[in-house]
């Protein structure tokens, strides 16, 4: 079954607690391993950088309730389509702080296609490419995780 992904960045509902926002990963993080979906969660205090990925069926039910919740909105979609694998296999869903700057940065990244891409034989990062290394630099490894999101 090929897997899906999606990223967006929205702009967080007035007064979101991270002790709020603590509650809502944690039941989409429960929601999410019964869809085979994983992912992860930027926050910067008042917007958001989400990337989640799964079987399409999965992909499906987790994206209407993100459309369908009060925490977000303005939802920008970066990007949605096929990756070859999964980046974020143990991570049901996890959220992470991050400073402004950094959710700027990352959504106006190359975010047209999830696969590296090659310019005149030189490898172009991408949105996701970007997204792995600042997680591979901020994140302890989770021993399983693959290679390329270390």
């Amino acid at each position: 079954m090929p897997l899906r992904a999606i990223a967006y960045v929205s702009e967080a509902s007035a007064g979101l607690s991270s002790t709020v926002l603590d509650t809502l990963v944690d039941d989409a993080a429960r929601f999410n391993t019964v869809a085979g979906v994983t992912g992860v969660l930027l926050f910067d205090g008042g917007r958001f950088l989400q990337y989640f990925e799964g079987p399409e069926d999965g992909m499906a039910a987790v994206h209407e309730r993100i459309l369908q919740a009060r925490s977000h909105h303005g939802i920008v979609e970066l990007s949605r389509g096929r990756v070859p694998q999964r980046y974020f296999p143990f991570w049901g869903m996890r959220w992470l702080g991050v400073e402004p700057a950094l959710i700027r940065q990352l959504s106006a990244g190359d975010w047209a296609g999830f696969a590296r891409r090659v310019n005149d034989g030189a490898a172009v990062s991408t949105g996701l490419d970007r997204l792995l290394d600042l997680l591979a630099h901020t994140v302890p490894a989770h021993p399983a995780m693959p290679a390329a999101a270390r």
